[in-house]
């Protein structure tokens, strides 16, 4: 038995064997991103997405408010436009706090990726008083300024990437805020001639500003742009307007449909330029990132993948562990969202939340005012990182992982005492774990797999399952199991002698075999169960073991 590693340490070990000496502008060389004294950067990010930008499906709410203003009308019409105002204030200071980026750094980040709102930097082109000019706000930069403060205490990167351009950028509503009834970035040469205005804005403001990285110009564009002609024209009319005060920051470019078509947009047209393509649900081989190798190589540019997770912690290994073999950088996404298992923080779904959305769903009765502004303002506080729950097997598959295939403890549990299954060691799969649906691969396969289905606790392959059995349980229990799947387990035997070791188990069908195991490498107790014909809740099987 294995002695129990101190976790905090290894977060301490990641923060100084990963993170970039944010000392210094950051610029190309060549097919890499380097520093002031030209070592080679690798960027390891994190994108806050949910924050300055709320995305349906972050607040469960994608299937009747999948675009902020939708999410925003919603909540105006149950407590009123000033209770919301300050809904959206509240939601705005929990978000992400200085507390937040001193996590990322311990855990290993040494960046983050900002989705930037506009209409938190200047008025939808609605509400200018004079049509064509262009009012500046103070919250959008005011936040921007707090969080450069944080990176920089911290010695991390920022990029500020536009996620939400002046009318949306894209037909999927949720990630732009797009609003059909009104025309969108590509269909209005105001909302164009507002974007490069507010490119050059934030550019005046943070010319001299080394914690800065980049400049991400446009969130995944999705529209049909024939050629990719009117993203490059705006593309280039943004470089413009940049370079006019600002020669300092790297320029992240997108491609359409999701960051992912460059068509037209080779070869590059400024000496500081960086291709960002996304990657999501796609196989982590050479094949699925060959296209943008090919991009580096034949135009001796830089490579970054600005968006990618979603996924399993295998994926998230694999996909890590395949780009930075190969000199790429990458950032995540997201920190937080209500209820995920795929990030490293989850925020707490309350009673009252699900309440209000059983009655946006229509499946509930209409809340008071009182009560509906009570469970908004507790999903605001919820957000404050102390009251999220913490993904630890996230962070160490993202790290440790990538250059480690050994086990550590999740929770070494003490013999005497409960083994609680859903527990098993962290590790890759086939040394902590293994089991038969690990990752989606949707994109490449054609297929969308969930890897747990239960969609609980933890993010590996494993089937965890929220459990309201009391007896002997944490409040999960793990299910779906397939031939061949097996866990591994760290336990702290306090006196050598004979235990009886009680299993318990529920099946839909008899006849099932599982086998426990138990002591070091040299002398493995091996014992056989043959599962009875039981009902849901489960009951105990017993055998004696020596310890």
């Amino acid at each position: 038995m294995r002695l129990q590693s101190v976790y905090t340490l290894i977060c301490l070990f990641l923060a100084l064997s990963f993170q970039a000496n944010a000392q210094g502008f950051l610029k190309t060389d060549g097919k890499v991103i380097v520093n002031d004294s030209g070592d080679t950067i690798l960027l390891r990010g994190m994108g806050l997405g949910g924050w300055m930008l709320q995305e349906g499906y972050m607040l469960q709410t994608a299937s009747f408010a999948n675009a902020q203003y939708q999410i925003r009308s919603k909540i105006e019409e149950l407590i009123g436009a000033t209770d919301t105002d300050l809904f959206y204030d509240a939601w705005l200071a929990n978000h992400v706090r200085k507390i937040d980026i001193d996590s990322l750094a311990a855990w290993g980040f040494d960046s983050v990726r900002l989705p930037m709102h506009y209409n938190l930097f200047t008025l939808p082109i609605e509400d200018e008083p004079v049509a064509g000019q262009h009012t500046w706000l103070d919250k959008g930069f005011e936040l921007t300024d707090s969080l450069i403060a944080w990176c920089k205490q911290n010695e991390m990167y920022v990029i500020l990437d536009l996620h939400a351009a002046p009318g949306g950028q894209g037909y999927d509503q949720g990630i732009s805020d797009y609003d059909t009834t009104k025309p969108s970035l590509w269909e209005s040469p105001a909302n164009k001639a507002k974007t490069v205005a507010l490119w050059k804005k934030i550019a005046e403001r943070y010319a001299d500003e080394p914690t800065i990285a980049a400049y991400d110009l446009i969130n995944e564009p999705n529209w049909n742009l024939p050629g990719n002609i009117p993203l490059k024209n705006l593309y280039l009319e943004i470089t413009d307007s940049i370079r006019a005060v600002d020669a300092n920051h790297m320029l992240l470019i997108e491609g359409n449909w999701f960051a992912n078509d460059f068509t037209g947009l080779t070869p590059p047209w400024d000496d500081n330029m960086v291709y960002s393509p996304h990657k999501y649900w796609s196989y982590n081989d050479q094949a699925s990132i060959q296209w943008v190798l090919d991009i580096r190589d034949n135009f001796n540019v830089p490579i970054f993948f600005g968006e990618s997770g979603e996924n399993s912690n295998v994926w998230f290994r694999d996909a890590i562990q395949l780009l930075e073999d190969r000199g790429v950088g990458w950032a995540w996404w997201p920190m937080k969202k209500i209820e995920s298992i795929a990030g490293p923080l989850s925020v707490i779904k309350t009673p009252a939340y699900q309440t209000l959305l059983d009655y946006w769903n229509g499946t509930g009765s209409a809340p008071s005012a009182v009560f509906a502004k009570n469970a908004l303002m507790g999903i605001a506080n919820g957000l404050k990182m102390e009251n999220c729950i913490f993904q630890k097997d996230v962070i160490d598959a993202m790290f440790r992982q990538v250059n480690s295939d050994e086990t550590l403890p999740f929770n070494t549990q003490n013999i005497p005492g409960v083994v609680y299954p859903t527990d098993f060691d962290m590790g890759v799969l086939g040394s902590a774990y293994f089991d038969s649906d690990v990752a989606n691969y949707q994109v490449s396969s054609g297929n969308y797999t969930s890897w747990n289905n239960g969609w609980a606790y933890r993010n590996d392959g494993v089937d965890i399952e929220v459990s309201t059995d009391i007896v002997n349980s944490n409040g999960y229990s793990i299910g779906w199991l397939a031939a061949g799947e097996w866990m591994q387990y760290d336990v702290n035997v306090a006196t050598s002698a004979v235990y009886n070791v009680e299993v318990r188990v529920a099946a839909n069908e008899p006849n099932g075999k599982f086998h426990f195991s138990a002591g070091p490498a040299e002398h493995i107790n091996v014992v056989m169960f043959k599962i009875p014909a039981v009902g849901k809740t489960g009951k105990p099987l017993s055998f004696p073991m020596s310890f």
